[in-house]
């Protein structure tokens, strides 16, 4: 029953987080009101229609009403949180860690999709996730507030020197702040010890995905991807085999 509760929680907190994204980076846009309503014909949905992933499928993927098509982001993102949020129960059960990490996964989902459309990562996101971070590391066990505090300024630090000499050297900006921001939240939930796999992971995944888009772009060292995605996804590997990545560690430095 805990693990169906888990499941579920994800997938409704997943459609919320469909509103945050395409609520969010407008200018003036509130993430409450007004209700859920179709992009096309502006009906209200109803709570019937609105069930995550199910509704989707006896719609058979759109709207009621007009019948255009509904975005696939929607049961996507429902899915993805609710897989994220059955991972948390496994390998955290439901407790304190669940909870917190519940909410950091959440929040790397909504900046994933915001900063592939937008190629921005929203301060309201990552500066209140922050301090979210930090408060919560007295409450995860074997987690101590030393080490989120850490990894809040060597995040953010990192990412800023890198920042910074990039600038110095090409005079054009190559990361955004709300990158630096990103790992510096990533930071205080993980600790000051993820960030070395997670900068590495992040560039080598942005790597390979970058010289792909150079190729298709055919823009050379001009072209532009977002960052944030790739911090997201290297977090949520070091979250979920932080143990299996330090064995990996710890095997190749004893050879």
């Amino acid at each position: 029953m805990e693990l169906i509760f888990a499941t579920v929680l994800g997938a409704m907190v997943g459609s919320f987080l469909n509103v945050v994204i395409l609520r969010l980076p407008e200018e003036g846009e509130s993430i409450v009101f007004p209700p859920s309503h179709c992009p096309h014909c502006q009906a209200l949905i109803s709570w019937w229609d609105n069930i995550p992933m199910i509704s989707f499928l006896l719609l058979g993927g759109r709207c009621r009403r007009c019948r255009k098509p509904i975005s696939w982001q929607y049961p996507a993102v429902e899915l993805m949180m609710a897989l994220l949020s059955f991972c948390l129960f496994r390998r955290f059960g439901l407790g304190p860690a669940f909870f917190v990490y519940f909410v950091f996964c959440a929040a790397l989902l909504a900046i994933i999709f915001i900063d592939l459309y937008h190629q921005i990562i929203p301060d309201v996101i990552s500066l209140p996730g922050i301090i979210i971070g930090f408060a919560a590391s007295f409450l995860v066990p074997g987690f101590s507030w030393q080490d989120s505090a850490l990894g809040v300024f060597l995040g953010g630090g990192i990412f800023y020197a890198i920042a910074a000499g990039y600038y110095l050297l090409a005079r054009r900006a190559g990361m955004g702040g709300g990158d630096i921001k990103l790992l510096a939240m990533i930071g205080a939930f993980l600790g000051w010890r993820s960030l070395p796999f997670v900068i590495f992971t992040s560039a080598l995944l942005g790597s390979v995905i970058g010289i792909g888009a150079m190729i298709k772009q055919k823009k050379g060292g001009k072209t532009v991807i977002p960052y944030g995605p790739f911090l997201a996804v290297a977090s949520y590997l070091y979250l979920f085999f932080a143990n299996e990545i330090w064995q990996l560690a710890d095997r190749y430095y004893l050879q």
